[in-house]
C-alpha cells in the first residue's frame, strides 16, 4: 500500500478549480463575501483543499501566486497555524475526534459549538473561519445546531460547508448558502497528479483515476488502500466464475478482520460492483441472457457493505454470499 494521503490542511496546491477560486477571491475583493459558502462536487476532488486555501487567506496569510488564485506559502506563520490546527480563529468540524478516532457523524455538541465560536470577534485574524467536513456527515440535532448559526450570522465570519450529496442537506441550509461547484478533472489532470504523490506508473494511475472518477484525492486515497491489487482480484473472481479457488476466497476473507479489513471488504465488493455493472451493460448490449441474475448480484455487492456496518456482521459470511450471487449469475 502507498503511504496515505496528505490531510488537505496541509495541501497548498490545487488544480483544475481555478474558476471558483477566481469567484471567491472577486467577492472578497468587493466586500461581498458571503458568510456561508456550500462546496459541492465529488469526494476527493479537492473541496476541502480549496476551504483551506480559502481560509488561510481570510486568517491573513499573504498572497503567494505561485501557489494559485488563492495560494499561500507553507511557510507563512498563519500556514504554519493551520497546519498544526492550532489558529485561534478557525474552528473545524468533522467526523475524526479529538482522540484522533473515527466517529460514524458529526455529533450535536460539535455543533452548538459554532454559535459560540462565531459569538467572539476575531482574536489575531481579519475574520473568523469554520470548516464542516463534510456537512453531510451531521446527525439531525447537528444539522439544525448548523442552521442556527446560518439564520445568526456572524459579522465577521465565515463558514465553509463541504458536502458530496447536496441533496441530503437540509434544504433550508442549503438556501442560506452560496453555492460553490467542484467538478471532477481530466484524465491527465489526475494521472500527474496520483504519480507524483504516490509514484505509481502510468497505468497504475490511470486505473486509480478512472475509479476515483476524476477525483484525484479520492485517487490517492485509493492507491494508499491498495485498490489496484484489489481490483485486481476483483476481476480474477469473475473472470474464475462459475468455478472458483475456494483457498484464494478463504485468503480474501481472512484479510477481512480488524478495521484495515473492514475497508478491504468495503473496497473489494465496491471493485466488484462496478465490474458486474460493466459486465451486465456488456450483457444488455449484446442481448444476452440471465441479466436479471446480474442485476441481483449487483444490487447485493451495493447492499452488503451497508449491512454488515448497521448490523455487525460477519464479513467473511457477507463475502462468500456475494460470491454465492456472483456464481448464480455466471451460471445462468
Amino acid at each position: 500500500m502507498s503511504e496515505a494521503p496528505a490531510h488537505p490542511r496541509e495541501v497548498f496546491t490545487l488544480e483544475g478549480h481555478e474558476a471558483a477560486e477566481a469567484a471567491f477571491e472577486a467577492a472578497r475583493r468587493r466586500g461581498r463575501l458571503h458568510h456561508a459558502w456550500l462546496l459541492t462536487g465529488p469526494e476527493g476532488v479537492g473541496k476541502a483543499t480549496f476551504a483551506y486555501r480559502a481560509a488561510r487567506r481570510l486568517l491573513g496569510a499573504s498572497p503567494d501566486e505561485t501557489f494559485g488564485v488563492l495560494g499561500a506559502s507553507p511557510d507563512h506563520p498563519v500556514s504554519r497555524q493551520v497546519a498544526a490546527r492550532s489558529h485561534p480563529d478557525l474552528m473545524v468540524l468533522e467526523k475524526v475526534g479529538e482522540d484522533g478516532k473515527p466517529r460514524k457523524v458529526i455529533p450535536v455538541d460539535d455543533a452548538r459549538k459554532l454559535s459560540e465560536f462565531f459569538s467572539k470577534s476575531p482574536a489575531a485574524a481579519p475574520h473568523r473561519v469554520a470548516i464542516v467536513d463534510a456537512a453531510d456527515d451531521l446527525n439531525v440535532n447537528a444539522a439544525n445546531a448548523v442552521l442556527k448559526t446560518l439564520e445568526e450570522p456572524p459579522p465577521r465570519g465565515v463558514l465553509f460547508l463541504i458536502s458530496h450529496s447536496p441533496g441530503r442537506l437540509l434544504s433550508t441550509i442549503r438556501s442560506r448558502c452560496r453555492r460553490l461547484a467542484f467538478g471532477p478533472l481530466e484524465e491527465g489532470a489526475v494521472v500527474r497528479f496520483v504519480q507524483e504523490r504516490t509514484g505509481a506508473n502510468a497505468e497504475d494511475a490511470i486505473r486509480l483515476s478512472r475509479m476515483a472518477g476524476g477525483a484525484p484525492g479520492r485517487a490517492v486515497a485509493l492507491a494508499a488502500a491498495g485498490a489496484v491489487a484489489v481490483d485486481d482480484a476483483a476481476r480474477e473472481i469473475l473472470q474464475g466464475l462459475p468455478d472458483l479457488d475456494g483457498g484464494a476466497a478463504l485468503a480474501l476473507a481472512d484479510r477481512f478482520r480488524g478495521g484495515e479489513g473492514a475497508a478491504q471488504f468495503e473496497l473489494l465488493l465496491h471493485r466488484l460492483a462496478e465490474r458486474v455493472h460493466a459486465l451486465s451493460v456488456q450483457h444488455a448490449q449484446a442481448g444476452s441472457g440471465g441479466l436479471d441474475r446480474w442485476a441481483a448480484a449487483w444490487e447485493t455487492l451495493q447492499r452488503l457493505p451497508r449491512e454488515v456496518e448497521a448490523l455487525n456482521l460477519d464479513r467473511a459470511d457477507a463475502f462468500f454470499t456475494a460470491l454465492s450471487e456472483l456464481r448464480a449469475a455466471a451460471r445462468a
